[in-house]
């Protein structure tokens, strides 16, 4: 019985697969890589920025195919779950509604040649009026049926205050295992009548938007504060410490690369075979939480002279293909379940698959799809921990009734270690 109800535990929260929404984190183009967005402040940040202020963004990608291409890029408002919002640019857009990219450089002394695009966002050219969630869209030759890539932005007016609490599960049967967000709002001078239909929390686990967790109904209200620390609620299976690999040089071996080949044409990365972590206890690692940084010891500026290489991943998986896929994911492919992420089965019961990176510095996990269900699930493949170490990245949005789009008043990011 214990059983079944952790495997029923697993299932509710698996991950969402195949659905690819379209105000999103996507690449539409495979020529597109090294996709990198971020608050300027701190490489490798969440992609928020405070409304008026001289905070950026950056945006930074690699095409493939060489040369130089009319790359234009906007932005649309979009509510609370990422549908737009159908207002006019006029009205959540400064200045132009469009723009084209002219930052661009190209590769040196690379055996994969490419070009490298830039983009720092507000800028003189088009900057938000309102707060909430934005999707930036990059496009070709200014027509946007021609998607290259789009990212998901934050702008910020701070409104209320948050204050969080990672504590271990109530529940007996999965205390070892997860890890539950208690929280309270204060929105002290924000005219909220009804909680309920004005406030919504979302609760992202290292800003992972497909496990997130959707907070509309307070426990309860005291004062002027929102409280949500129901037993029931914002309970997260605390996963793993994430697998990494470093190729920050291509010239020895590094952590967990077996092996390195350098011909004319390529350059290839072999790493050593990884095993299946469910099951097994609980080891301390040092990871960027699912992140990714382009990264070359052996040059002056990775963003031009890091080269790409094949990495050749391999998982005793120990599951048969009849059963299932194993999926390879993190930050560096958006965490996308699909033909690009999916590996292939060898003998005895490995699986393989050869994605072409950039130099760095990687974390990346697996992701078992059963074929049957198809549901996915990444604690089958990593185990789950209440020690992981992890980020929560918590988003306030707040509409009232007469309103037509969602602000986005609060934003708070806690870590189950640092206090």
């Amino acid at each position: 019985m214990r059983k079944q109800f952790y495997l029923f535990i697993l299932l509710f929260t698996s991950l969402q697969t195949f659905a690819q929404a379209p105000y999103d984190n996507n690449v539409y183009n495979a020529a597109i890589k090294s996709v990198e967005f971020y608050n300027t402040k701190k490489q490798g940040s969440f992609p928020v920025i405070v409304l008026g202020s001289d905070e950026k963004v950056q945006l930074a990608f690699d095409d493939l195919r060489g040369g130089s291409r009319n790359y234009y890029y906007t932005i649309e408002h979009c509510d609370s779950r990422w549908n737009s919002s159908n207002l006019s640019t006029a009205e959540y857009l400064q200045s132009f509604s469009d723009d084209r990219m002219y930052n661009y450089t190209y590769s040196t002394g690379t055996i994969q040649k490419y070009t490298h695009y830039e983009l720092q966002f507000p800028n003189n050219n088009i900057a938000p009026k309102l707060s909430g969630n934005y999707i930036l869209k990059v496009y070709e030759d200014g027509d946007q049926s021609k998607l290259v890539l789009t990212r998901r932005l934050y702008v910020l007016r701070k409104r209320v205050a948050v204050a969080a609490d990672v504590v271990a599960s109530p529940n007996t049967q999965l205390r070892q295992t997860n890890q539950k967000i208690n929280f309270t709002i204060d929105y002290t001078g924000l005219p909220v009548q009804n909680p309920s239909t004005e406030v919504r929390t979302f609760i992202m686990q290292n800003a992972r938007t497909a496990t997130g967790m959707l907070n509309i109904q307070p426990t309860y209200v005291r004062g002027s504060q929102l409280v949500y620390n129901d037993i029931a609620i914002n309970d997260f299976p605390g996963r793993n410490e994430f697998r990494l690999f470093d190729t920050r040089t291509l010239k020895l071996n590094s952590q967990r690369v077996t092996r390195i080949v350098k011909a004319d044409t390529a350059n290839n990365v072999v790493l050593l075979t990884d095993p299946v972590r469910d099951g097994q206890g609980y080891l301390l690692l040092y990871d960027n939480n699912g992140k990714f940084f382009v990264l070359n010891q052996d040059g002056r500026d990775p963003r031009t002279d890091a080269d790409y290489a094949h990495v050749y991943f391999s998982l005793a998986a120990n599951k048969p293909e009849s059963e299932g896929a194993p999926y390879i994911v993190g930050q560096f492919n958006d965490y996308k379940l699909d033909e690009r992420s999916q590996m292939s089965a060898g003998e005895g019961g490995k699986y393989y698959i050869n994605l072409l990176l950039k130099q760095g510095v990687y974390d990346y996990e697996y992701v078992w799809v059963d074929r049957g269900t198809q549901k996915a699930s990444d604690v089958l493949m990593e185990g789950s921990h209440f020690e992981t170490e992890n980020d929560y990245q918590m988003l306030i949005y707040y509409r009232p009734p007469t309103a037509r789009w969602d602000e986005l008043v609060g934003f708070s990011e806690l870590n189950t270690v640092k206090k």
